[in-house]
């Protein structure tokens, strides 16, 4: 197989002649990664691939795991899990650590137990709707495990549905986290918005019978202007730690902090880091979702050929203040054989400035390509013969 390239040439897309570096930012986190799921640029990496504790931001695979299943039509919002008496005893009362409030043999809805997952952390939450789910927490622990496999999630494990601390059985890397924060994103949209973004909850009730009402813990809802997730998590182990997303103007931000020290110093990180990447950095439009970048050769095909398209509007990041020198190059495996399905991943799309890491962004199939009979070969191989 042979990698073939197609170099495009891009001339005065951008209106200031300057050449300047990345934005310089130093993050007060231990570890600290921020992506542009815009265009796939890292705009930021300190630690990205360290393994470490999530504490609760592994509350965002089990959230995940059941977004998939409702999405599938195997799970459904209003089916109802009951309360083992096992589990509640377990992780019941201030030791057990962040908690929904529920009771021992009380019915509680899928969506009231991912509210309570998403938005209040709840430790009591998670392992009830494991149990429901797949029998035993460890049972949905190994759909955890399957689904960070099926992500690419290549330096994650999971031991609990909870992120509770477990002598090292459970540890991920930012760059795993931001992965993880992006499927969410992409994968099932519409939940993602129900879920991640509630301000507050409220599920229990104090002894004196009063409603249990509980703010969500992240720390850019409200500072940021479009953000709309995802969780915090810490524990003594993991220190303060946060995966979070924004969007403005099209463009949507993933960041991931983790071994702050403090509550306090995690807020301000958090909405430091993230204002930070929308006012250092912007995106500058290359194609139009549908727009054909580039034709490849299609071998034993009904037709000779296939439009790459853009299966979304792509754009670069660049620095505010950023040079002119684009390099943008299609690069695929050939030749390309039919059959051919429209949508299908064909190639990627490699921007290049001297200011940031190269970009990856795919393209792909703008039409089926049907594999051609004996016939269709004979005449496609005297057209490219003669043509």
């Amino acid at each position: 197989m042979n990698k073939s390239v197609a170099v495009l040439l891009f001339t005065g897309l951008l209106t200031q002649p300057l050449t300047a570096a990345a934005p310089p930012y130093t993050s007060e986190a231990p570890i600290a990664y921020m992506k542009d799921l815009s265009s796939g640029a890292v705009l930021y990496d300190k630690g990205g691939e360290t393994r470490m504790p999530p504490a609760s931001m592994a509350k965002m695979m089990t959230a995940h795991v059941a977004f998939r299943l409702i999405q599938k039509g195997e799970l459904k919002l209003d089916t109802m899990f009951t309360v083992r008496p096992e589990t509640w005893k377990q992780w019941h009362g201030p030791a057990a650590g962040s908690t929904m409030f529920l009771s021992a043999g009380e019915q509680v809805s899928v969506e009231n137990l991912l509210h309570g997952i998403v938005t209040l952390s709840g430790n009591d939450a998670c392992v009830v709707l494991a149990e429901g789910i797949a029998g035993t927490e460890q049972a949905f622990v190994a759909l955890m495990n399957e689904e960070a496999k099926r992500m690419g999630l290549k330096n994650s494990h999971f031991g609990t549905s909870n992120g509770w601390p477990d002598e090292g059985v459970t540890y991920v890397t930012a760059e795993d986290l931001a992965k993880l924060a992006q499927g969410t994103i992409e994968e099932t949209p519409d939940l993602y918005k129900r879920f991640y973004a509630t301000r507050s909850f409220t599920w229990g009730k104090t002894m004196g019978g009063a409603d249990i009402a509980q703010g969500n813990r992240n720390p850019i809802l409200g500072k940021i202007a479009g953000a709309d997730g995802l969780k915090t998590g810490h524990t003594e182990e993991a220190g303060f730690g946060f995966t979070g997303s924004a969007e403005q103007d099209g463009r949507r931000l993933v960041m991931v902090v983790a071994g702050l020290t403090s509550f306090n110093g995690r807020i301000q990180e958090s909405v430091r880091f993230m204002d930070w990447g929308f006012k250092a950095w912007k995106a500058q439009p290359l194609f139009k979702k549908g727009a054909t970048v580039e034709t490849a050769d299609v071998q034993l095909g009904s037709e000779t050929s296939v439009a790459l398209v853009a299966p979304q509007n792509l754009a670069v990041t660049l620095p505010r203040t950023a040079s002119t020198n684009i390099s943008v190059k299609v690069v695929y495996t050939g030749p390309i054989k039919a059959p051919i399905a429209k949508g299908q991943k064909i190639a990627d799309l490699i921007v290049s400035t001297p200011d940031t890491p190269p970009q990856v962004m795919p393209l792909v199939a703008g039409a089926d390509v049907a594999e051609a009979g004996m016939f269709g070969r004979l005449w496609n191989g005297l057209k490219s013969l003669f043509g």
